[in-house]
């Protein structure tokens, strides 16, 4: 996005503790039916236990899934797990309106839990080479996202306070031996209610929907996905 244009700002939904598949095909329709003037929206929930494969992942990275579902999707990256205590965040973005490439995207996620992790006390960083937070070797944040009609989908999972247990069924990401850490163990935060109301203006920022020293002003809402998918 250029540097002196700000977006109108997008509608953020809280949607709670949400099915993986519904939510997954609710994100395809909201995309699929959005025209040039829909708003964005931004999804902030949490999953029940799901592992999930991009679409061109290699199968051998789930290496024992037991009894949770492995689900494959049609976002980029190879495979990873959400569970509850995972924030997770679907930012549903016009990138044309917006003038903002894929790796914009990516860059500006990172850099919203990048900040949000600095105002906690914790030092992250990026990756190119492999997309994500990381906090020393550890991951603390995913990414993946799947682009349509101009539009993005899928996004960010922000580890919070999980059973991180399941990261050892799957090589994390495609990456074998890759650790995972999660906010309760690094600064405390446990609730995933309190890490999406304090990410939400770092995400509004780097996504250009504020300005840098902008108020954090944008249409919260409180609903569920029956109603987010009737829209």
């Amino acid at each position: 996005m250029r540097a002196d244009a700000v977006d109108a700002a997008p509608s953020v939904r809280h949607l709670g503790l949400v099915e993986y598949e519904p939510t997954w095909r609710a994100m395809q329709k909201f995309t699929d039916d959005r025209g040039p003037s829909t708003p964005d929206e931004i999804w902030l929930l949490e999953h029940p236990p799901v592992f999930t494969l991009g679409l061109n992942a290699n199968r051998e990275h789930v290496l024992s899934p037991g009894g949770i579902p492995v689900v494959q999707i049609d976002r980029g990256g190879q495979v990873t797990y959400h569970g509850p205590g995972q924030l997770v965040v679907y930012p549903l973005i016009n990138l044309r309106r917006h003038v903002m490439g894929v790796r914009q995207l990516v860059v500006a996620l990172e850099n919203a839990v990048i900040a949000y992790a600095r105002e906690l006390g914790v030092t992250a960083s990026g990756s190119r080479q492999a997309p994500g937070v990381y906090v020393g070797a550890a991951k603390l944040a995913s990414i993946g996202l799947r682009i349509r009609r101009g539009a993005s989908y899928h996004g960010l999972a922000l580890n919070v306070s999980l059973d991180l247990r399941p990261f050892e069924r799957i090589n994390v990401c495609g990456y074998r031996g890759l650790a995972v850490t999660q906010l309760a163990d690094l600064c405390g935060v446990s609730e995933v209610r309190a890490a999406a109301l304090g990410l939400t203006p770092h995400l509004l920022r780097e996504l250009g929907f504020l300005p840098r020293d902008g108020a954090a002003a944008h249409s919260a809402i409180n609903t569920d996905l029956q109603a987010v998918s009737s829209l």
